[in-house]
């Protein structure tokens, strides 16, 4: 029978970010003042960012200066922009928050389809932009790398579509404002941010950064009690029920739903299946486990046993028709920034991808050669990629340049 039992309540965000700024040493500034740059490292490291992924251009060159002097975030230099997107996206699978830095326009544009995708995929990622000079606002002269317009806010209205909060930073007094602001969005909405700052105050001084201090997420305890109970009386009445898992439980900084979630698995004995987005989260060798949940390709019974149930309780689902995140390529990327990610817990990333994808960032291998991030790839060639025929092995070598040490093997 179900009862309407609640959740103990899991650490805030703020609990947790100042157990992390207990447990590591944060960069220290040298003297009474910050600048907007070294303001924004200490924030991005405050919320666990150890990595960052970029492409340099003559927009971001002073922020970039800025970002090196914290010797505990290190610099990623990409490929392309939009491959630096899909490793702050794997990264922030494994760390719930990753970051990127591009120039402006040609960089930012470049980027937009992986900010997109982390959108869907709910996912925290921080894209900075270096931006225009404070002084080329009013000057209504066309610039470099844009797209001919003197309007410079066509980048910043662009990435209004695919992020939950946006800062233009042009006045360095309002900085740390609107640097918080934008963290604050990124970890409370789990969805990607976009900040942009003026490629000449970067490194405008500003005052010393204060702990950073989030704001809890509280249920209205009435509304809640409520809900259990209806749910409950719901559920006492059903004679098939069913539990399926969606990727919107995934963990990030403010909870982590799994842990709740498999305590409702195991307290009611309901059988449960996870959609196929949300592989991974859960042991799949649990009693109650079902399989994958994806319509008439799912596993074996699964798709029977869900679709005959006389009530069901989806946990963070996306109803859609593919229920995974498809742009063609972005594993490669992805892979990249989840390697980086897992590097201190000695874990290894397996990827398997097919030929037609991984022609369209396999230049990014050479960066995983470089950080010698050890993955292993199994790259499924069935030559339907007609386009395009490569020796995929011998490109190994390509990118080993003279010091790397990969492997490729037919």
């Amino acid at each position: 029978m179900a009862t309407a039992k609640h959740a103990s309540v899991t650490p805030t965000v703020s609990g947790r970010l100042q157990k992390r700024q207990r447990s590591k040493t944060l960069h220290e500034f040298t003297s009474q003042e910050s600048t907007v740059g070294a303001y924004l490292s200490r924030r991005l490291e405050e919320v666990g960012v150890d990595h960052f992924f970029s492409v340099p251009g003559d927009y971001n060159l002073v922020l970039l200066d800025q970002l090196l002097l914290n010797k505990h975030l290190q610099f990623v230099g990409c490929c392309n922009e939009l491959n630096a997107g899909y490793a702050a996206d794997g990264y922030a699978r494994i760390k719930k928050v990753g970051c990127v830095v591009v120039t402006f326009t040609v960089g930012g544009l470049s980027v937009i389809n992986a900010i997109a995708g982390a959108y869907s995929d709910n996912l925290p990622v921080i894209c900075i932009s270096g931006g225009p000079n404070t002084n080329d606002f009013a000057s209504n002269r066309v610039l470099h790398h844009t797209i001919g317009l003197t309007d410079f806010a066509q980048q910043s209205r662009c990435f209004r579509e695919v992020t939950s909060w946006y800062e233009v930073i042009t006045h360095p007094e309002d900085a740390p404002r609107q640097i918080d602001k934008a963290i604050e969005h990124a970890i409370m909405d789990s969805k990607p941010v976009y900040i942009e700052i003026a490629c000449n105050i970067a490194g405008a001084h500003i005052a010393l950064p204060v702990p950073l201090a989030l704001k809890s997420q509280l249920s209205n305890h009435e509304s809640l009690t409520v809900a259990a109970d209806k749910a409950a009386e719901f559920l006492n009445r059903s004679t098939k029920p069913v539990i399926v898992l969606g990727v919107k439980a995934r963990a990030s900084e403010s909870s982590n739903p799994i842990i709740p979630f498999m305590r409702l698995v195991e307290s009611s004995g309901y059988p449960f299946a996870i959609m196929p987005n949300a592989k991974g989260l859960v042991n799949e060798e649990h009693p109650q486990f079902i399989g994958t949940y994806w319509g008439q390709v799912s596993t074996n019974s699964c798709c029977e046993t869900v679709e005959s149930a006389d009530a069901y309780i989806f946990v963070g689902p996306v109803m859609n028709d593919y229920t995974t995140y498809g742009s063609i390529g972005w594993s490669v990327g992805a892979s990249l920034g989840m390697a980086l990610a897992c590097a201190e817990e000695q874990k290894r990333v397996v990827l398997l991808i097919g030929d037609g994808s991984f022609q369209m960032t396999a230049q990014e291998l050479s960066t995983m050669i470089r950080y010698q991030t050890n993955p292993i790839i199994f790259l499924i060639n069935n030559n339907g990629y007609t386009i395009e025929v490569w020796d995929y092995a011998k490109l190994v070598d390509v990118f080993n340049g003279e010091e790397g040490n990969g492997v490729g093997m037919k």
